[in-house]
């Protein structure tokens, strides 16, 4: 008997590589509201046969009745639902059949393997840990699972060792190739997801000793996208889809942290002494040349050296001036 047929995917590539590898095929089952009448129709023929037979004491007929009713009855191991967003991959005695996505109620042979891919878009953040909830003998929920964040540890291009995490969005789009290629596709993306922010992290600086460089605190977007192309890589073989990947935390390791954010302080405070000479230089000289163009005064050059002196102190200095008048006697 029939239970189907496949139906060839839109590319015309074979649903089995020459590796050995598998590529997903749609297969078209029977519609499970067209087969429910034959079934419920097989049962109550049984049932009437063996009414039949124990009424004549026919025991052929009884035997009938009880060989209709079991193969009835195992015809609707070929009944399943495919909900949104769900995948049926149909395998029967180790052969690939094909993958349900056709929302609703169907049959197929019985003896067929139908396992559910979900292929929803899911959200896994690297580091993070999820744990079962814990139940009594009773199978009532005592604690709810808990969630942990631990980010990883990766020395970056300087040596220096950081403490990062990233949120990778995907999905599963070849479910032949999801269940087939790997072992657990969904422990794969985690491990790769890991492997690969170690890999990227350590070619780049925390933060890029030139301005403007490529850094994993002041290049996120940049960083996001890098990381997206190498898990397009590792994830393509496995049915897997990555949709976006985004750095979610960043920091120094405890160990070096304090020390880092020295660092950090004192290259600001440098870039704004910086900026504050240079400002303070630019008024001396715009009040210089005020001075001599309205001939308020006249200077000899060493006037002038003490002037712009006392200019700069005024204006450089991180207190309040003191200015010492002097008079005549």
């Amino acid at each position: 008997m029939n239970t189907g047929s496949t139906v060839p995917n839109a590319s015309p590539q074979s649903p089995r590589l020459a590796d050995g590898a598998f590529r997903e095929s749609g297969f078209r089952p029977f519609s499970g509201w067209l087969m429910l009448p034959a079934w419920i129709g097989g049962l109550l023929l049984a049932l009437g046969v063996f009414i039949h037979g124990v009424r004549t004491e026919a025991p052929g007929a009884i035997v009938a009745a009880v060989l209709v009713a079991v193969s009835t009855l195992a015809c609707s191991a070929g009944f399943f639902v495919v909900n949104p967003n769900e995948g049926r991959v149909l395998v029967l005695f180790g052969h690939y059949r094909g993958t349900v996505r056709r929302i609703g109620f169907h049959w197929t042979n019985p003896f067929t393997i139908k396992r559910r891919v979900s292929l929803r878009v899911r959200t896994f953040e690297t580091g993070s840990h999820t744990s079962g909830p814990v139940v009594d003998a009773q199978g009532k929920v005592l604690h709810e699972g808990t969630r942990t964040r631990h980010p990883i540890k990766v020395n970056d291009l300087d040596g220096n060792p950081v403490e990062i995490a990233a949120v990778v969005v995907w999905r599963v789009v070849d479910t032949a190739e999801a269940l087939f290629a790997v072992d657990d596709y969904e422990r794969y993306v985690e491990i790769q997801s890991e492997a690969a922010l170690r890999n990227l992290a350590s070619h780049y600086h925390y933060d890029s000793p030139e301005p403007g460089g490529t850094s994993l605190r002041g290049s996120t977007d940049l960083i996001g996208a890098k990381l997206k192309d190498e898990l397009d890589g590792r994830l393509g073989g496995a049915g897997v889809e990555v949709l976006e990947s985004r750095i979610s935390s960043l920091s120094y390791a405890p160990e070096i942290a304090a020390a880092m954010l020295q660092r950090q302080q004192a290259t600001a405070v440098v870039a704004a002494r910086q900026k504050i000479v240079e400002g303070a230089v630019g008024m001396v000289e715009l009040a210089m040349q005020s001075i001599h163009e309205k001939r308020l005064a006249d200077f000899t050059p060493e006037q002038k050296a003490e002037m712009v002196t006392n200019l700069l102190v005024v204006l450089v200095s991180e207190r309040g001036a003191q200015p010492v008048v002097q008079t005549g006697q």
